[in-house]
């Protein structure tokens, strides 16, 4: 009699904890989801933004970040370091490092300081500021008319949008680089650190200006705002014997912010007086 009670909790509990694992699983990824549908609805274009990548006079060029894949060597000693690293640049100086300890090492104990480091940029907060820059000023005096006149962008002058680290900090830039990738990450739109409007870049949405009324449609270029925290530290790698490892220490954080002009982006405000 005990043996089948005993048989009954133990197929109850296997039959249990199984549900409950997939109510869970399944609690993760609506929550995931969740995320992913409120980022990507925080991040949707407006409708008074409008692409110009066509119209613009000035080609910019992308600024895409190269993505460095770590090698064996590399992937083996980042991943047993205390601190992550994810600094495509101090990625890079590792794959190109080699460490061949000789066969006859046993015993030997050694540590080379290769510097001090940002190793890894974690993103707080990523906001977009449609208004970032004022570019473009068009009127159209209509106070004298007796019908109605339309106006369209025409753009006055060539304007740079630049971007830039918010506060000082070593090594700029690594962490824009790191900032940029991060922002990339969350942001499907054209960012680069500088974005320009070409002289004579027109697009063809039009406003109405009624008889007895003053326009005016002032053009803004978009960019993005991030905000993190960047981890530093003096790394160094350590052989004894046959193993080898990177050993970070005096480790220490900063927050830091960037603008990220959005390009061949504009955000239109029409008014009337």
């Amino acid at each position: 009699m005990f043996k089948w009670k005993l048989m009954i909790i133990v197929i109850a509990i296997a039959l249990l904890f199984p549900m409950n694992g997939m109510a869970k699983e399944k609690d993760h990824k609506e929550e995931k989801s969740k995320e992913k549908t409120e980022e990507k609805a925080k991040f949707e274009v407006p409708s008074h933004v409008l692409s110009i990548s066509k119209e613009n006079t000035y080609p910019n060029s992308t600024e895409d970040q190269e993505v460095v894949e770590p090698s064996e060597l590399t992937k083996e000693l980042i991943k047993d370091a205390e601190v992550d690293i994810t600094n495509p640049d101090l990625i890079r100086m590792l794959n190109e490092t080699s460490i061949n300890p000789s066969p006859l090492a046993f015993g030997y104990r050694g540590m080379v300081y290769i510097g001090r480091w940002p190793l890894n940029y974690k993103s707080n907060e990523t906001n977009i500021n449609w208004e970032y820059q004022k570019i473009n000023k068009n009127e159209l005096n209509n106070i004298g008319g007796d019908s109605e006149k339309k106006m369209h962008y025409n753009q006055q002058k060539k304007e740079e949008i630049k971007g830039a680290l918010t506060n000082k900090i070593a090594n700029p830039n690594d962490i824009k680089k790191m900032m940029l990738l991060r922002a990339k990450e969350k942001i499907e739109l054209p960012l680069a650190y500088s974005a320009i409007v070409g002289k004579g870049t027109k697009k063809e949405n039009s406003y109405n200006v009624p008889p007895k009324k003053f326009g005016e449609l002032q053009a803004y270029a978009p960019a993005v705002n991030e905000k993190g925290q960047v981890t530093f530290g003096e790394v160094y790698f350590q052989l004894k014997g046959h193993d080898k490892s990177i050993v970070v220490k005096n480790v220490t954080k900063q927050g830091i912010g960037a603008w990220i002009p959005i390009q061949d982006y504009v955000s239109f405000s029409f008014k009337m007086q």
